[in-house]
C-alpha cells in the first residue's frame, strides 16, 4: 500500500465545466475491468503537453506532440491501459492515428483535435480493434463527474488510484483544477510509465498554457523519481477549457494568473508525490533536499545520484542508518571543484556530517531512530553558493524485485 497516501472518493475529484469522461472495458489483458477512457472537450479547449524525452519514445507520444503543434486545441483524449504501443515503428504511429480517426468519427470532431495515449507493456502491437469496439460504452458513459472512474481505467501496475481537485475564486468566479495520474515504477524525470492529466476551466491563452505547463512539470513531476528509469511514454498535459466566467488570461503579468498557476502547482504536486507514495514496493517517502549549490541543477544531480543509488535506497528499507553510502551518493554526483569539507547533511533533525566529518553529536541510535519512520527528509548542503532544489523518492524493497519480474506475467 502506498506511504501515507489516502486516495480520493469520487467525490473528492471536482467536474470541470466542459469536461466529459467515460470509460470501458477494452479487455485488451485478462483483467475484469475498465481499462479505456475518452475525455471529450468542449469547443474551444485549448491542451499543451510535456513528454518523455527517452529516444525510443512510444507512438502516441510521437502522434501527441504533432496533434498539439500550433494553435493546441484538442476535443478528446483517449487513453488505453494494458499495451504501452511503444518499440512498434511505423504500424504503432498508424494504430495512434487510427485510434484518433475513431474517437474523431464518434465525436464529430477532427482526428487532429483527439491526443491518444497508452501504457503498458512495451513491443506489443496496439490492439486497435479492441480499442475501436469498445469506444462506444465508453463515449455514452461519458459524464462530468467520473474522473474517479477515469483514473481506475488508466492504471497498470498502481496499487490505488490517484487524483486531486482545487477550486478557487479569482474576481468573485469559481475555477476549478482537476487531475489524474497514474504510474508506481519505470518513473524518473526528464519526461519526466507515467500519465497524468489535468483540466481547468479557467481562460488561458494557448502560448501561456504551454509555458506554465512545462514550468509545472519541472516543479512537480520532474522532482519526482521512484527508480531512475525514464518511460517511453511518459506524458503530462493540461487542458483549459474557458468555461469559467471571465475575460481569457494572455500573459503571466495577469493578476489572475498567479492565482490559477497556484492551483495547477498544488494538484500537479500532489500527484507527483503520490506516485512516488505508491512507488512498487515502496515503504517510504524520502524528501532529498539539497541547499547552497551554485546553481539549481547541481543541486539537483546530487539528490538524484542519492535517490539512484541502489545502496541508499536498500539501507532505507531495511532502516540501516550506514550513511556513508549517503557520503558516497554525493560524491558520486561528480560535481565539479566539490570541497567535501564544507559538505554536510542531517537525517530529520539529526546532524549526521558536519563539514564533511561525522557529527560529533550524532549516534547511530538517533540515525536508526529516523531511518524506522516511514517518512523521512535528508537535507544536504554543498556550503558553494544559494542554490537549492528537492526531489523525492522511495525506497527499493523485495516486492519491488517481484512486482517487476511477474509484470508480465
Amino acid at each position: 500500500m502506498p506511504v501515507r497516501y489516502t486516495p480520493p472518493a469520487p467525490a473528492d475529484l471536482l467536474p470541470v465545466p466542459g469536461v466529459r469522461l467515460g470509460t470501458a472495458a477494452a479487455k485488451i489483458k485478462r483483467w475484469e475491468r475498465d481499462d479505456l477512457l475518452v475525455a471529450a472537450f468542449d469547443a474551444g479547449t485549448v491542451a499543451a503537453g510535456v513528454f518523455t524525452r527517452n529516444r525510443f519514445c512510444a507512438a502516441p507520444v510521437i502522434v501527441c506532440r504533432r496533434h498539439l503543434e500550433g494553435e493546441g486545441r484538442v476535443r478528446a483524449l483517449v487513453v488505453n491501459a494494458g499495451n504501452a504501443n511503444a518499440g512498434t515503428g511505423d504500424a504503432g504511429i498508424a494504430a495512434a492515428e487510427a485510434t484518433c480517426a475513431a474517437v474523431a468519427s464518434m465525436l464529430g470532431c477532427t482526428a487532429r483535435e483527439v491526443l491518444p495515449f497508452s501504457t503498458g507493456v512495451i513491443m506489443e502491437p496496439l490492439p486497435v480493434e479492441k480499442i475501436v469496439a469498445a469506444l462506444p460504452a465508453a463515449r455514452n458513459a461519458l459524464a462530468g463527474d467520473h474522473w474517479f472512474a477515469a483514473v481506475s481505467a488508466i492504471m497498470t501496475t498502481d496499487t490505488v488510484p490517484k487524483g486531486a481537485s482545487r477550486r478557487i475564486a479569482i474576481d468573485g468566479v469559481p475555477v476549478t483544477v482537476t487531475g489524474i495520474a497514474k504510474g508506481s515504477g519505470m518513473i524518473h524525470p526528464d519526461m519526466a510509465t507515467m500519465l497524468s492529466f489535468v483540466a481547468t476551466d479557467a481562460p488561458i491563452a494557448a502560448g501561456l498554457l504551454a509555458a506554465a505547463t512545462r514550468e509545472l512539470a519541472g516543479a512537480s513531476f520532474n522532482c519526482a523519481t521512484i527508480d531512475g528509469d525514464t518511460s517511453t511514454n511518459d506524458s503530462f498535459v493540461i487542458a483549459a477549457t474557458g468555461k469559467a466566467a471571465m475575460a481569457p488570461i494572455l500573459t503571466a503579468n495577469d493578476p489572475r494568473f498567479a492565482a490559477v498557476y497556484g492551483a495547477l502547482l498544488a494538484v500537479a504536486t500532489e500527484l507527483a508525490q503520490a506516485i512516488v507514495r505508491d512507488g512498487e514496493g515502496a515503504t517510504k517517502f524520502i524528501t532529498l533536499a539539497v541547499d547552497g549549490g551554485r546553481d539549481v541543477a547541481e543541486c539537483r544531480r546530487v539528490a538524484f545520484a542519492i535517490a539512484h543509488s541502489p545502496l541508499v535506497k536498500t539501507a532505507f528499507f531495511a532502516s540501516d542508518p550506514n550513511l556513508g553510502r549517503i557520503v558516497c551518493a554525493i560524491g558520486n554526483a561528480e560535481l565539479p571543484d566539490l570541497d567535501p569539507s564544507r559538505v554536510s547533511f542531517s537525517l530529520a533533525d539529526v546532524k549526521v556530517v558536519d563539514n564533511g566529518a561525522r557529527a560529533a553529536s550524532y549516534t547511530e541510535e538517533d540515525g536508526q531512530r529516523v531511518m524506522k519512520e516511514d517518512e523521512i527528509t535528508v537535507r544536504v548542503t554543498l556550503g558553494r553558493g544559494s542554490a537549492s532544489a528537492t526531489v523525492w523518492t522511495c525506497d527499493f524493497s523485495h516486492d519491488y524485485v517481484s512486482i517487476n519480474a511477474d509484470y508480465r506475467s
